[in-house]
This record gives C-alpha cells, structure tokens and sequence, in this order.
C-alpha cells in the first residue's frame, strides 16, 4: 500500500517532469533535429566523401545512447522513488507533530528525516552523473568525429582534391550537425529520466480500482425504503484473507428501525459499515438494499442513499459552510444552519470570527474533538438520506452536549432506518434493538432490558462499563467514593 506522500509525489514532481520534458525538452530536440538533418544534407551537397565519413560515425554516438537509456531511467526512477519517501515522511510526521512533539521525538525524527534526505540526495545524484557522463561521452565522439573528418579534409586540401574554401565550408556545417546532435544527446538524457517518471504514473493508471460500477447498474428508485439484509455474508481483508472480519453474518434491518451495534474492539462492527457504504465486496452472501444486491448499483448512487458520522470524521480546509454541506454543495445558507442548529454545532460557529464562513485549517485541527463530531453529525443531517450511520457519533462530546445531541438524533432518526455503533451503552438504551457482535457472528440480539435478562455478553458488557464509570466517578469525588465504598 503506497503512502499518501509518495501518491503525492507521483502527482507533483512526476508530472513536473513529465511537463519539463515535453515542453522545453521536445522543443529543443525537435529544434535541432531540423538542424541536424539540414547539416546532413549540406554537408552532402559540399562534400559527399567527407560527408560519409562523418555519416559512419553516427551509430558509434547512437548505440550507446540508446544503451545508457534503460540505465538513466532506472536510476531516475530510483531518485524519484527516494524523494517520494522522504516526502511521505515529511508529510506523515508534519500532520502527527503534537504527537511527535509530546513524546519527545523531534530529534530521532529529526535524524530519520535527514537520513532519508540523505539518501534522496545520493540517488539523485547517482542519476544525474550518468546523465553528465553519458552526455559528455556522446559530445566527445561526435568532435572527435569532427576533427578527424576536418584532417582528412586537410589531407585532400594539401593533395589538391579540395579548395580550402569547401573545407572551410564543410567544417561549418558539420560544427553545426555536431552541436546539433550533441544538444540531442542531452535531451535523450532528459526523456530517459522522464520515461521513469511516466513509469511510475504509469504504475498508479494500471491500478484497478477494487469497487466499479457493473455493467448495466440497477437504477435507483425515486425514495429507498431503507431495508437492509446483510444475507449469511463472509468477508476478511484483503490484507488478513485467512481472518474473516465477518462470518456466516446474517442481520435484516426493517425500513425505519433503529438498530443499535454493540460489541468488543474488533468484532466486526465498523465492518458492516464498510460493507454497506461498498469500500469492499463480500467474499460470499449478500448485502442488499430495498432488495437490490449492492453490488448491482451504481456505488454514486448506492451512497447517497447512506449518511455517515464517523467516529474520526474529516474536517477539509474549506469554510464551516462548505464543510458541512460537503457532498451536497448545492445546500441552501438556510439549510447548512438548520443541520448546524439541530447537531448543536450553532451557538460555537457563530462564535468563531468568521461565522459560517470560517476558514478551517487542515483536517479542522483548529476545532476540538466535539466540534468536529458535530459538524459531522451536522453534515449527516443536512444528507437527508434514508439510511443513517453512526459510528460512535457523540464519543468525543461533554455529558451536557451529548445530551442534546442525542436528542437531536432522536428526532433526526425518526422514518430513517438508522444503524448505530457504540461502546457507550448509554447511547443504544433507545434502540429498537441491540445486535451483539463477537468475532465476526452475531451472538445476541433483542432490547436492552432482554439483553440485561439474559445474562450473556452484553450484559456483562454493561456491568464491566457501569463499574469502571463508577470507580472514575468515586477517584474523582470523594463524596462519590465514599458511596462506592458504602455501596
């Protein structure tokens, strides 16, 4: 899996080259290409023995450029491939600098990036001195060609075969051809290097995407239902094939039901989602929507069915406005401020400077991690889609802003089939059912009382987390502690 600085790399300074290349280097080598050609043929119509001679030289310069170019494109691509990971290390540890900074890592990262500079600076080095070399070879032979064609020119001048003048004349136009082609010689350098760099775009282009839309996809209707039925699906990673994520996973979800999904890190929960926003296909089963297999949809229009509010969700560096409405641009001012409102994201926006139109920095890191879920929600909202997904949603707001924000998705939820994803347990208690995910299977469903009845994992689920909020309520409050105590 390439890092996103080396993506980026392919996409800034490969295409640079690439645009260099084809640019000012194909205008210079089709420039003298012209001049080359016109030499030859004046040297011909000068002197057309000498003009053999000098004719006979040129596969000597030509066959070792075209063998030194496979060499300068490996080494070129080699550069190019080195600078990509300094990039992405730069890139990488730039977005984590408080994390850096915290665990006091600036100067093992300070050497680890100098190192990879380093070994950037050496590849690319490497690559330009055999561009120097060969380029340097390829203007020696051709002079040297020059000078002896010039003597055997003065050889036939002394003997009388020759005026000095045609000689003089000769040797003008083969300085020219000579020039000419010791300028194409270092542009063939420069489309060597440059085919490295259309190499490794090209390897990007030949990547097929996972996810495609088939053939002929299954229109969408004018309003989903919202029924989902996830059919005995198994599916793993394409990275852990052998560990099914999901296995023999059978859940049907009834137009406007709220479904609560509960279960231990790793059980499979934020699979599900995965599953139905289509990132991947099930390795075997069936995941479909109103009846339609996803997999016959278009995945554009399969999505605008679902609204997502991730647990990490993505702020851009647009204004709050467009942040929100991201995905559904042509939003009204009026409705961007009743989504806000009803996430509660409206009292903090109209206190930054700008209102809503703000500008946020990279991935909103000037906005803490409640204002960040709530513009989320906010964008959830504003969706209007029939299907709603939340993965822990409110995990990163207060009690009294959790509070209002869970009453705001209760409202929002109401007519939308709305699926769930927590660790809190308070957040499901409303849920028309709770399905308890383990390793993959669902091991129990039902309400929360049932479930609590039934004594099995979501139970003690709920009891390991009402005894650790108990223990941090009592560390944190005496009088708490001493209840505990009691209790």
């Amino acid at each position: 899996t390439a890092k996103t600085g080396e993506l980026l790399s392919r996409l800034t300074a490969d295409t640079t080259q690439l645009k260099s290349a084809f640019g000012s280097s194909a205008s210079v080598a089709l420039r003298n290409l012209f001049m080359f050609f016109g030499a030859i043929v004046m040297m011909v119509a000068t002197s057309p023995k000498l003009a053999g001679l000098a004719l006979a030289a040129i596969p000597v310069i030509v066959l070792p450029l075209i063998a030194s170019g496979r060499a300068v494109r490996g080494r070129s691509r080699h550069a190019q491939d080195t600078l990509a990971q300094a990039s992405a290390y730069a890139g990488e540890n730039l977005s984590a600098v408080r994390a850096m900074q915290a665990n006091g890592a600036q100067a093992s990262t300070t050497a680890r990036f100098t190192r990879a500079v380093e070994i950037a600076y050496e590849a690319a080095q490497s690559a330009t001195l055999l561009r120097a070399f060969v380029t340097a070879g390829a203007i020696l032979i051709v002079f040297t060609s020059v000078v002896g064609v010039l003597w055997l020119g003065a050889q036939d001048v002394l003997a009388g075969r020759m005026t000095s003048g045609v000689l003089s004349q000769f040797v003008l136009y083969a300085v020219l051809g000579a020039s000419s082609l010791g300028e194409l010689s270092q542009t063939w350098s420069e489309l060597s290097a440059a085919a490295g760099a259309a190499g490794r775009i090209a390897d990007i282009l030949a990547v097929q995407p996972r996810i495609v839309a088939p053939p002929r996809p299954v229109p969408p209707p004018a309003r989903w239902r919202g029924r989902i039925d996830f059919e005995h699906v198994r599916f793993a990673y394409p990275t852990a094939p052998d560990r099914p994520a999901l296995q023999n996973f059978s859940l049907l979800v009834e137009p406007g039901e709220r479904v609560a999904l509960v279960g231990p890190s790793g059980a499979g929960k934020s699979t599900t989602f995965a599953l139905l926003l289509r990132f991947y296909d099930v390795d075997s089963g069936a995941i479909t929507l109103d009846g339609v297999d996803l997999r016959d949809l278009d995945p554009a229009a399969l999505r605008k069915a679902l609204a997502l509010a991730p647990q990490d969700p993505v702020i851009f560096g647009l204004s709050v406005a467009e942040n929100i409405a991201y995905g559904r641009e042509e939003a009204t001012s009026e409705e961007i401020v009743a989504a806000a409102k009803r996430a509660q994201a409206h009292d903090f926006i109209m206190a930054l400077p700008m209102g809503y139109d703000t500008l946020l920095g990279e991935r909103g890191i000037t906005l803490s991690g409640g204002q960040r879920q709530r513009l989320a929600i906010a964008r959830a909202i504003l969706a209007n889609a029939p299907v709603l997904l939340l993965d822990e949603a409110t995990s990163a707001l207060d009690a009294e802003n959790e509070a209002l924000v869970q009453a705001a998705l209760h409202d929002v939820m109401q007519g939308r089939t709305s699926l769930v994803i927590a660790h809190r347990l308070a957040t499901v208690l409303e849920a028309d059912r709770i399905v308890v995910i383990d390793e993959g299977r669902i091991v129990e469903q039902g309400t929360h009382a049932s479930l609590i009845a039934a004594g099995g994992l979501y139970a003690r689920l709920a009891k390991l987390q009402f005894d650790t909020d108990r223990a941090g309520a009592a560390a944190a409050f005496p009088s708490l502690r001493e209840a505990a105590g009691r209790g």
